[in-house]
């Protein structure tokens, strides 16, 4: 069997996996691979690549001595992936205006690949895409580049990445891993390749489509969770219900799930039901549920900004000299990925308003901040005479502040407006030292 050999000369280290894209999937997978065979990371990016070269984590989340002290062999070249009869294409998924799937990241890396495919290769995808996409999308690309045949010269598989940036406890060698294959030897030598890092061990899906579909429903039914914490959220405050209270006290029960509001970015639970929805209308199928938590979870930072608002006008402060700040801009707590970061939303509204906050994230590139969003960052240091904060993305660091730290940031004898949009800190607490407290 010509995929059993291929596995045995991977663990032999006689055959090198090439991992193509190294952002926050391909790199720990890279990383974690060199442990136990030849890894060649490849990226189109030099930039990227003189950084890992120098043991510089762009991610931040394994950390530059892991990068330092890996095996992996980086590069921009394409003619290394020669080398390579086993690739995983890792490269993102996003969605393009009209929340329609872009996939010319992943077409552009099939053809790459493609220009260096030989007989007996295995094209292995982890990219989260719609059901249908490797075998409709990818299969012919990298047939038509390469010249040779799917099925005879060589095979695919899907295996979706499951890979939570910045979370210590769920990574990617204890997180079960969904492996498929066009056939049952694809399928075995796919299994037997990542059981090398998986500790967790992995889920033989039936199909490559079956993979393809449970990557995006995973996703699609966290969204649609936290849509209805935000609906409930925005009415309970209408009612003048704390909206915390009553989660707590559902809580109590057992089989209440345990969810929250909050902003939803990143890039999976806020792209991948997209890619669901729009496979679904392509079927004939118009989403009605999956939809519906998307268009509330999308409007969410608007709602908060418009909730600043009116807390502004009501305690009578002046819209246009009020000095706001932001706490946290990635998408999510202790990570510095902010990809798709919904804080920004929050702040593009307030600027509709005429405001300028300033924003402060000791986590995230100042660079890339500014590159992708426009945003110039500031110190913690220079955090002062504010009249609003608003913690947007309460990192480790913030938790840690009390009530005298945050005091530190405020104008003397003003109105103290605290925004806790995840509602971290006690509401009671701040309202006790004279703070006007809103959180979702």
């Amino acid at each position: 069997m010509e995929g059993m050999g291929l596995y045995e000369n991977i663990a032999d280290r006689q055959e090198h996996i090439a991992i193509v894209g190294l952002g926050y999937v391909g790199l720990p997978l890279a990383v974690a691979f060199s442990k136990r065979t030849n890894v060649i990371g490849f990226d189109i990016s030099n930039h990227k690549i003189e950084s890992y070269r120098m043991g510089i984590d762009l991610t931040r989340d394994l950390g530059d001595e892991a990068i330092r002290d890996c095996s992996v062999e980086f590069t921009s070249d394409e003619e290394r992936l020669k080398e390579s009869r086993f690739f995983i294409i890792a490269v993102p998924t996003p969605v393009q205006s009209g929340n329609v799937p872009d996939l010319n990241f992943v077409q552009s890396a099939s053809k790459i690949v493609a220009t260096k495919l030989k007989k007996g290769a295995i094209v292995v995808y982890e990219s989260t895409v719609y059901p249908g996409v490797t075998e409709e999308i990818c299969i012919p690309i990298l047939e038509a580049e390469s010249g040779l045949r799917c099925g005879v010269d060589f095979k695919v598989g899907y295996s979706p990445e499951r890979i939570n940036p910045g979370d210590k406890v769920h990574r990617l060698e204890n997180i079960v891993k969904i492996v498929s294959g066009m056939d049952e030897e694809t399928l075995a030598t796919v299994a037997s390749i990542y059981e090398l890092i998986i500790q967790a061990g992995v889920f033989k899906a039936e199909s490559i489509k079956v993979a393809e579909a449970a990557k995006v429903i995973e996703n699609a039914q966290r969204d649609i969770n936290i849509a209805f914490m935000n609906e409930l959220s925005m009415l309970f405050n209408s009612m003048g219900i704390d909206t915390k209270a009553v989660l707590q006290a559902a809580g109590t029960k057992w089989n209440f799930l345990n969810f929250k509001p909050g902003l939803v970015g990143g890039h999976c639970i806020g792209i991948d039901p997209y890619y669901l929805t729009y496979k679904a209308e392509d079927a004939g199928y118009h989403s009605k549920i999956i939809l519906a938590g998307r268009h509330i979870n999308d409007g969410m930072g608007k709602y908060i900004a418009q909730n600043i608002i009116k807390m502004l006008v009501k305690l009578k402060l002046d819209i246009n000299k009020a000095r706001i700040g932001f706490l946290g801009l990635s998408y999510k707590e202790d990570c510095s990925d902010i990809r798709n970061t919904k804080v920004t939303d929050i702040i593009q509204e307030l600027q509709e308003y005429s405001i300028t906050p300033i924003v402060a994230d000791p986590l995230v590139d100042k660079r890339h901040v500014y590159e992708e969003y426009g945003i110039e960052m500031t110190d913690m240091s220079e955090m002062k005479d504010l009249n609003v904060i608003i913690v947007a993305v309460p990192h480790r660091e913030f938790l840690q502040m009390n009530i005298d730290d945050f005091a530190n940031l405020y104008s003397e004898d003003q109105t103290k407006i605290m925004v806790d949009i995840k509602a971290v800190f006690s509401k009671t607490d701040f309202e006790n030292n004279g703070y006007h407290y809103w959180s979702l």
